[in-house]
């Protein structure tokens, strides 16, 4: 910790941070595709996170989660840049990076990271840790404290999501292991729905729970965010390639085909065991294949793209269902239910559907289908075991600060009055 605050200092005496160096060639073509992934991921939180969740609570509440995922993501950028950044990046230990880049220190405006601007890259890479906070939110809206939400972004963002990014694309252990992610399956989905499962339960049920109907306020709002998701995850699985090229080209297909397989599977499922298909139940699926092909998208073949959305559909639909029902949990928007069985699936099927004989790019060499399976299985674990115990460390750390839980009387009057002061709608 004080190596930390040292750093920050000499960082924040020493600016500005960007001496012009020697110029640099960046391919302008790399350049303008990184910029446009990377606002389409930092869209996909605002608006697209806080409208998807925001239609699924009760009209008292909408304004809360709003304020929730949009502070959060403001709190989650500044980090990010402190020490987030180099911390996941940096050359450090199998678990967690340096302090060499803390305020961005020793980044010059010209370098590059391949062939586009790192600042590019700098910003990319914070909008998945801002989205991966936001993610959690949806699992404890409605009767969660602002503030001890804050503490608990600041707390998971250091100790859970900066070392998983870090094991996965920072060089670390899992990395080395030859774990396949490509964008975010274990560091950001995985990781999130485990959170958010631990903090529902250290929350406990909303008041009323089981007892009185809570059904989504504003269905077209969610339609409205799954859109924006959907469109937005185009940045998060394409722009993962860092270049227009071959990958980019195969993640684009994929992330079409495995999320038209799964709004199917699930719609068709629902239609045959609930007697009707609903837009909840398409939008639900859309994510769900959004979610199963992230880890996946640069590495298997079209084929399996639609057969791991046709099983996410399936999944997710028995996540929200029956799961939700087993694990007796109030996981307000079914973030471990669509993100963590969907996560998980899509990391393991990755591990066999590489193969290219199934279609795929290929394993290494030296590598087989069932040593790759067992590598996703140890990264889908490890993510577990560690977003688990860091989650429960931050809830618990953010409840004894603070409290974790409003009142009986705030949540029955809606925390938008009682947290915001304010109503969204008169």
């Amino acid at each position: 910790m004080k190596k930390l605050f040292l750093s920050i200092i000499g960082s924040v005496i020493s600016l500005p941070s960007f001496a012009f160096a020697a110029e640099k060639t960046a391919d302008k073509a790399d350049t303008v595709f990184m910029f446009i992934n990377t606002v389409l991921v930092l869209f996909m939180t605002i608006p697209g996170i806080a409208l998807f969740y925001g239609g699924l609570l009760r009209r008292k509440n909408v304004l809360s989660l709003m304020s929730q995922v949009f502070v959060s993501f403001s709190l989650v950028c500044v980090l990010w840049i402190v020490y987030g950044y180099s911390m996941t990046f940096d050359a450090g230990n199998p678990f967690w990076g340096g302090l060499g880049h803390v305020m961005l220190k020793g980044i010059s405006i010209t370098d590059l990271n391949g062939s586009f601007y790192q600042l590019i890259y700098v910003v990319f890479q914070g909008a998945f840790a801002c989205i991966t906070v936001a993610l959690v939110v949806g699992a404890l809206c409605e009767r969660i404290r602002f503030s001890a939400l804050l503490i608990f972004s600041v707390l998971w963002l250091t100790i859970s999501y900066i070392p998983m990014a870090h094991m996965i694309w920072g060089g670390g252990f899992l990395a080395q292991d030859g774990a396949l992610d490509f964008a975010g399956g274990t560091v950001v989905h995985i990781n999130a729905a485990v959170a958010g499962l631990i903090g529902a339960y250290l929350l406990g049920k909303r008041s009323g729970f089981g007892r009185e109907a809570f059904k989504p306020h504003n269905l077209p709002m969610t339609f409205i965010g799954t859109a924006i998701l959907y469109i937005g995850w185009f940045g998060f699985n394409v722009g993962s390639a860092g270049a227009v090229n071959a990958i980019s080209a195969l993640a684009l297909l994929n992330t079409v085909v495995a999320t038209a397989g799964a709004v199917l599977s699930w719609i068709f499922a629902e239609w045959i065991f609930r007697q009707k298909p609903s837009l909840l139940g398409a939008c639900s699926g859309c994510i769900s294949g959004l979610v199963v092909i992230t880890p996946a998208a640069a590495t298997v073949g079209t084929g399996g793209a639609l057969i791991m959305g046709g099983i996410a559909g399936i999944a997710g639909l028995w996540g929200v269902v029956i799961l939700k029902r087993w694990l007796r949990v109030d996981d307000v928007c079914d973030v471990f239910g669509v993100h963590g069985v969907c996560g998980i699936i899509g990391c393991l099927l990755t591990g066999i559907f590489t193969s290219s004989v199934l279609g795929g790019v290929g394993f290494p060499e030296g590598m087989t289908m069932l040593k790759q399976f067992g590598i996703q299985a140890i990264s889908v674990l490890v993510c577990i075991v560690w977003s688990s115990l860091a989650a429960y460390i931050s809830f618990k750390v953010a409840d004894k600060l603070v409290g974790l839980r409003m009142s009986v009387e705030s949540e029955r009057e809606g925390l938008d009055i009682t947290s915001h002061g304010e109503s969204a709608y008169n």
